[in-house]
């Protein structure tokens, strides 16, 4: 039997051992020549390595996430699975690639698979990157931590609120680790910005003015034969049918940035996409990072016709229990600014961009902290005072922690109150009112209609039951 026809064999097997639950161990698995799986070598060999797969092989995962681990020695990218097979071939070409030039010997130690389950099944594989568009997050990450696996997920953490929550008590059930890609918290400024809020530099903390990028709406756009590389019915997962266009999904030729992020139906648009960085890095400044926003009211412009519908021009303004009131709009410098009752803070990226497609022209001023006044950012923080979590890689942070098993940076709950804190801003734009929110219930108060906006239809078998 050829080495491919051992790899379909083995291939079908684990599907199967991913419906039943089960996994045959006496499969034989091929293609992973100089990789000794972390389950034989145990957790103390010297030369323990945590294999990981990467489910979702587009943009951000070939310009951030896979580049983010295969600079780690301790990690090694064995499996890449996406329901678009030519980018399967692209991904085992640039990690083959990758540790080809790195060992200087031909390397073809990489995996591919079309269906993220099967990628799951195989017990050789430790920790998956999480790199999909925003609906299947959640469903992806509560398979993932169920099968074992620890995970790095793409923000924001879920589509809708009832998403994420089931997705954080599934992690905290499974007691997997779960890093969400909020990798600007391992961004020296914007902890060193959230400290010197903590620490009272800028007097009590009033307001906070969050600035985020905006989307342009769309041309309609014709219906195109689905190509035969791309499962679009599952891509499509728990949303609703609607047929194929090229502008719906991702480009066909190249990796930029693709259309899905400006559809409604996967995703809520810029308050979801850089608002969960924004108002992420604002929660830990705030001290609000496990709680939320009480109330939100706001507006915002929607598209009346075309493919790309996801809010444009808007501002939101949110009240937290603490006093601190935090306006969010597309009419204000990308970046956070605390103001506090004896000065100013903003922080920005700079000149930072994850991706060469980010939507976010080049700040004219690329100094990336500033303040009211100078003596603010260089102050020292006291060894009695408050001190926050320190990373300086977000996704060695993940490494780290998935070998310690020590929380990592962005954990889980706290994507998830990010998240919501944005789809609840996202709910007051849609609805066009002040919106009252309990953030232990977790629920609207006294508003039914709000509360339909908590979850969404999901279509099977793409259901999180």
């Amino acid at each position: 039997m050829s080495d491919k026809q051992k790899r379909d064999v083995s291939r079908r097997v684990f599907i199967k051992a991913a419906v039943t639950g089960t996994v045959a161990s006496s499969i034989v698995m091929t293609g992973f020549p100089d990789i000794v799986p972390a389950s034989v070598l145990g957790q103390k060999a010297p030369s323990n390595r945590i294999n990981v797969g990467a489910i979702g092989t587009g943009r951000i995962s070939r310009d951030h996430d896979m580049p983010g681990v295969l600079k780690h020695d301790d990690a090694r990218i064995i499996a890449v699975c996406d329901v678009d097979s030519k980018r399967v071939d692209d991904a085992k070409k640039l990690v083959n690639g990758h540790y080809s030039k790195k060992t200087g010997k031909t390397y073809d130690g990489v995996t591919g698979y079309g269906d993220y389950r099967e990628l799951l099944a195989n017990k050789d594989i430790d920790a998956v990157l999480i790199s999909t568009p925003d609906h299947w997050h959640a469903l992806i990450g509560i398979h993932a931590v169920e099968a074992g696996k620890d995970v790095y997920m793409q923000k924001p953490a879920s589509l809708t609120i009832a998403e994420g929550r089931a997705l954080s008590d599934s992690v905290r059930r499974t007691k997997r680790i779960m890093q969400i890609g909020s990798q600007q918290r391992s961004s020296p400024q914007f902890r060193y910005a959230a400290e010197l809020v903590r620490n009272g530099r800028i007097g009590q903390l009033k307001t906070v003015s969050v600035g985020l990028p905006g989307d342009p709406p769309g041309d309609e756009e014709p219906e195109m034969p689905v190509p035969k590389n791309l499962n679009y019915e599952m891509w499509l997962g728990s949303t609703p049918k609607a047929y194929y266009t090229e502008k719906r999904v991702h480009p066909q030729n190249d990796y930029s940035r693709p259309g899905w992020l400006r559809c409604e139906q996967f995703g809520a648009g810029m308050i979801t996409g850089w608002g969960s960085h924004h108002i992420d890095c604002s929660h830990w400044a705030m001290d609000t990072e496990l709680t939320g926003p009480i109330e939100v009211w706001g507006s915002a412009e929607f598209p009346n016709k075309g493919l790309w519908d996801v809010h444009g021009k808007f501002r939101t303004e949110a009240l937290y229990a603490n006093g601190v009131k935090m306006i969010v709009s597309n009419d204000l410098p990308n970046g956070i600014k605390f103001e506090g009752t004896q000065g100013w803070i903003f922080v920005t990226r700079g000149n930072y961009s994850v991706t060469a497609s980010d939507p976010v022209a080049k700040q004219t001023d690329s100094k990336a902290l500033s303040a009211s006044d100078p003596k603010i950012i260089t102050s020292v923080i006291g060894p009695n005072e408050v001190h926050l979590y320190k990373s300086s890689d977000h996704h060695g942070n993940w490494l780290e922690s998935v070998k310690t098993r020590k929380p990592p940076i962005a954990p889980v709950e706290v994507g998830h109150r990010s998240c919501s804190a944005c789809l609840i801003h996202h709910v007051a734009m849609k609805l066009k009112r002040k919106v009252y929110w309990d953030p232990k219930k977790e629920k609207f108060k006294n508003d039914d209609e709000a509360n339909t906006m908590l979850s969404r239809f999901q279509r099977r078998p793409y259901v999180i039951s």
